[in-house]
């Protein structure tokens, strides 16, 4: 960013934080964006206005035309880091309904689509009685439907974190039954019943302490220019990119990110990224922290 910044109240300093926002991505902002956003009264907005100008001077000229401030050609952010994948991730929210568009930043959306993703019937009873047993450091006895098993059963299991495999949450958990930490998809449990101390001292969950680093490198027999394209796709720096991963989550990464199989299955086009780390990773990934239960 540019000058020093100054040490301002939180709530000073998130306005002046939005002004920068619409500037940056919309090339305007105005009183009346302040006093939707913040509910604030029109002195109020003006007030900031006139304070961020006092702060950066050089960012903003009122358009009178416009009736509004506009982003000059020598603005340069002094309370935001402009920041691609958050404002994706703003749009994705208010698309997928996480976020209503009355509380984003965005001032006028653009179109958005994805591919759809089916919702998980997570029940927020039995996620509440699971976040509340790993605050607590507690065992709880959980109904799940496992896929080695024809029908649900009751097990203890010691949560101690929740995972995210881009498409499924998980409960990392100590299954007492076997002995061995697991990971067991939240909306398979169907029902939970008492909760207590863990039995014994589980063991330590060596598996998603540790962090790997997958090296990943645009496939070989791609062309130069669609090596470079897969370059820039991924942010990497002379061919290559490392990616930190936990060990438990080994198997989710892979997968997502087509490398669970070897780059010769698929046409170069297709596969387009190869891991440049060891091999062996991908043949033990499934073994790690027992997988999908």
């Amino acid at each position: 960013m540019g000058e020093e910044r100054p040490n301002l109240r939180w709530g000073v300093e998130q306005k002046l934080q939005f002004i920068e926002f619409r500037l940056f991505w919309e090339g305007h902002v105005n009183r009346s964006d302040l006093i939707e956003k913040f509910g604030v009264s029109p002195n109020q907005a003006s007030g900031d206005l006139n304070r961020y100008i006092a702060l950066a001077e050089n960012n903003m000229i009122y358009d009178k035309s416009g009736k509004t401030y506009v982003r000059s050609s020598c603005f340069k952010p002094l309370f935001l880091k402009p920041d691609s994948t958050q404002y994706l991730a703003q749009i994705r929210s208010v698309a997928e309904g996480v976020v209503s568009p009355d509380d984003a930043w965005i001032g006028n959306l653009p179109v958005f689509d994805a591919t759809p993703a089916p919702a998980r019937g997570i029940d927020p009873i039995i996620l509440r009685s699971i976040v509340i047993a790993i605050r607590r450091v507690e065992a709880i006895e959980v109904l799940y439907q496992s896929m080695s098993a024809q029908d649900p059963e009751w097990r203890w299991i010691a949560p101690h974190a929740l995972a995210f495999d881009g498409f499924r949450w998980h409960a990392r958990s100590c299954c007492e039954k076997s002995g061995q930490y697991r990971d067991f998809v939240i909306s398979r449990i169907m029902d939970t019943r008492q909760t207590r101390a863990p039995q014994k001292q589980a063991m330590f969950d060596i598996a998603w302490e540790e962090v790997i680093e997958l090296a990943v490198g645009p496939h070989p027999e791609l062309s130069a220019p669609q090596k470079r394209a897969i370059e820039l796709d991924y942010g990497m720096q002379n061919g290559r990119v490392s990616i930190p991963v936990r060990r438990a989550l080994l198997y989710y990464a892979l997968k997502r990110l087509g490398l669970d199989t070897e780059p010769s299955a698929r046409k170069p086009q297709d596969q387009q990224i190869i891991l440049l780390s060891d091999p062996n990773l991908s043949q033990g990934a499934s073994s790690i922290g027992g997988g999908i239960r």
